[in-house]
């Protein structure tokens, strides 16, 4: 048999071996028996030194043919029997996507941070800007620009944590007030404005009180601004918070930015207002202070006090929170225990 028939039926052979294997570990080793080393056509090849000169040319070239063709039908092959592989696991690892879901557990915001989206809510409806400042904060702005210059005794109602002399962990959002006045253009239109965030007090925690809590504060500054808008925009955020049923009272009290200043009560919400114990039997729970802005606290902002006047108030959503729901203990909001938290759904229910 001439070198090119033994070429010729090692492909034929080698072809037919190929079409017939069905397992890619088996089409692998009849690539390596026909084309490496040792294999048939190496062999075969090792005669062409038998041939004529003439003739090698020409079966050196058919056998490099023959390498490509069967590299190619091993190639075409296992391309088969890796898509046949791939189809059977597809098969047997079918996912019916008609079967319902794993149900996923969704957070949602906190009690309080639902209380604060409900004053911004509310107060975004109604015009006014929301204002979020550092806090940490200059003692000028905390303290002496609300009127309440060093060593003043109401300061001790607020003191709080000093990082220097000069420099304090803020005890109300009120600073942002005083920014907001340097920096507003009253021939633009009025400021209205509200300052959420958390503030700082040295206070012993107990069930009523806590050395961080959180606080929206409200300031309206225009010309011709009166008492009865101050009662008007309490009552409607009473209401937003609270309910339609619920009203408010205003009585005398003493805050050194304000002048007047009072103190807001809302309707008792375990009796309304027919006299309990948690209301001492008055009808009423006070929930905020509130009052006209001081003529110093605009002076010093270089606003007018002659032209310009306005009304200030100051919000603790965590009492709100507490009075709504009837939490006894503040310090039951910042245990992050879930079983407590999701008594509040979110919308605040």
């Amino acid at each position: 048999m001439s070198l090119r028939d033994q070429l010729t039926e090692i492909k034929e052979k080698g072809l037919t071996d190929i079409k017939q294997v069905s397992d890619l570990k088996k089409l692998n080793e009849i690539r390596v028996h026909l084309l490496g080393k040792k294999g048939p056509i190496t062999a075969a090849l090792r005669g062409i030194k038998d041939l004529k000169p003439e003739e090698r040319p020409e079966v050196g070239s058919y056998a490099n043919k023959i390498r490509d063709a069967i590299a190619q039908a091993v190639t075409q092959h296992r391309d088969q029997l890796e898509q046949a592989q791939l189809d059977a696991q597809l098969a047997e690892e079918k996912i019916d996507v008609t079967l319902p879901g794993k149900p996923v557990s969704q957070g949602q915001p906190h009690v309080i941070q639902q209380i604060i989206d409900e004053f911004v809510d509310l107060f975004l409806g109604m015009g006014y800007e929301v204002l979020q400042g550092p806090e940490v904060e200059e003692d000028k702005y905390n303290f002496e620009r609300m009127n309440l210059p060093k060593n003043h005794p109401a300061r001790d109602m607020q003191d709080t944590f000093y990082i220097s002399k000069e420099i304090l962990m803020r005890s109300q959002t009120s600073p942002m007030q005083a920014r907001a006045l340097e920096k507003h253009d009253f021939s633009k239109g009025p400021l209205k404005m509200i300052s959420p965030g958390i503030v700082y007090r040295r206070d012993t925690d107990d069930p009523t009180h806590s050395h961080q809590f959180h606080q929206v504060e409200g300031l309206v500054i225009d010309e011709h601004i009166t008492m009865a808008d101050l009662k008007g925009t309490l009552i409607t955020m009473a209401q937003k918070i609270f309910g339609n049923k619920f009203d408010i009272r205003l009585r005398p009290s003493y805050f050194p930015f304000t002048e007047p200043s009072v103190e807001v009560d809302v309707t008792c919400f375990n009796c309304m207002g027919k006299g309990c114990d948690v209301c001492k039997h008055t009808g009423w729970i006070e929930v905020l202070g509130a009052g006209m802005v001081h003529p110093n606290v605009l002076n010093m902002a270089g606003v007018d006090s002659k032209v310009y006047g306005g009304f200030a108030f100051g919000v603790g959503p965590d009492r709100f929170a507490m009075l709504k729901y009837g939490v006894d203990d503040i310090r039951d909001f910042y245990l992050d225990d879930v079983r407590f938290l999701n008594q509040f759904n979110k919308r605040g229910n």
